[in-house]
């Protein structure tokens, strides 16, 4: 058989090499970007490389993460815009690793999808450049991978992986933690990449949740339609991108005033504060001090959402919180404000009550 019939074979299997080398022509300025000095060669080989300077670092440790985006996918499909997932996938991964001290150095990403369309994965990894860009971070390289058959023509899904580093002595975490630290909330850009199995089945129904893609006519109606109480469309609304706290977060731990980072997730304000809070003491953030965004009214209301599934799904106006040494708050929310980043005392750790068992909770009502 002729390379010629081969290569003609497999794309009747549903490849297209074609494709694919049009789509790393195409991502290769975004990549181009996407650096940092200590990169080593260029896109396109087997493995990235990175000159990590030890000579920086006393006892440097390395940091990872992987993650991805989840279902907001099928709302990016729905409207046909692909960049904005890119910066989410961006931030899932370099806003772990900021957690713990680590500067983000580099990320790695992955993409499957059913049909390779160059231009859509261009947008994506376009997307993923601005995040790194945001970050401060190198993206060394990636995979796109067609599975034909396995999944539709027009689905994909996305993964990375980042790296990143740490002083030994100075990680931060529940080791450091103490009562009366402060707890400072850095305000979220809205719905980031978490809940939105939540917001597809309140906003679209079963209808929509068993369309191909996830989101039927209907529903791709709907996301074009403006929201008075939204100001834009609510397509708009829930694809603004995650916003990426990786460079604020290093600027804070500089400081050496910080004792703890919490990313808000998966599972919401409570579950995310308390994997960085200590057994014996209690974090307490009072929903007094902030207003969710309207984005999760309109979806309380549009599904009779009860408030502990939203503050157990949702991260209701909060990305970041920055736990902090007690006469830190001052300092923190000036240098935050002076970044940008808008940011309030909300709350404080104190110790706990004995059999308690509870080490992050919310107390008041919201404003």
């Amino acid at each position: 058989m002729t390379a010629d019939a081969g290569g003609a074979a497999y794309r009747a299997a549903g490849v297209d090499v074609a494709a694919g080398e049009r789509a790393v022509e195409l991502m290769r300025g975004h990549v181009a970007r996407a650096t940092r000095p200590e990169v080593v060669g260029s896109l396109g080989g087997f493995a990235g490389l990175f000159a990590l300077d030890t000579s920086r670092y006393r006892k440097p440790l390395l940091a990872s993460s992987t993650d991805g985006v989840g279902t907001k996918i099928a709302l990016a499909r729905a409207l046909d815009v692909h960049d904005t997932v890119g910066i989410d996938l961006v931030a899932m991964v370099v806003d772990d690793l900021v957690v713990c001290g680590a500067e983000p150095l580099f990320l790695l990403d992955y993409i499957a999808c059913g049909s390779l369309d160059p231009s859509r994965v261009a947008s994506i990894v376009a997307g993923i450049a601005t995040g790194c860009e945001q970050a401060g971070c190198a993206l060394v390289g990636g995979e796109t991978a067609e599975h034909p058959g396995l999944m539709g023509v027009d689905d994909y899904d996305l993964a990375a992986t980042g790296v990143g580093v740490v002083e030994a002595d100075e990680v931060l975490g529940p080791e450091r933690v103490r009562a009366g630290d402060a707890l400072i909330a850095m305000a979220s850009s809205g719905v980031h990449s978490n809940g939105f199995s939540l917001v597809r089945h309140v906003l679209f129904g079963a209808a929509d949740e068993n369309a191909p893609g996830g989101i039927g006519p209907d529903g791709q109606a709907a996301l074009r339609v403006i929201e008075p109480a939204l100001g834009t469309t609510l397509g708009a609304a829930l694809l603004t991108p995650t916003r990426i706290y990786a460079k604020d977060c290093l600027a804070l731990a500089a400081t050496g005033q910080v004792h703890a980072f919490s990313h808000i997730t998966g599972g919401g304000l409570a579950a995310n504060l308390a994997r960085v809070i200590p057994a014996g003491l209690v974090a307490t953030l009072d929903r007094s001090t902030w207003t969710p965004p309207p984005i999760f009214g309109l979806l309380a209301e549009r599904g009779a959402v009860p408030q502990s599934d939203m503050e157990h799904t949702f991260n209701q106006g909060i990305g970041m919180i920055a736990v902090v040494a007690p006469g830190a708050v001052d300092e923190t929310l000036a240098l935050l404000g002076a970044r940008g980043v808008p940011a309030w005392f909300a709350g404080r750790v104190a110790a706990a009550e004995p059999e308690a068992g509870l080490t992050a909770r919310l107390s008041g009502a919201h404003q």
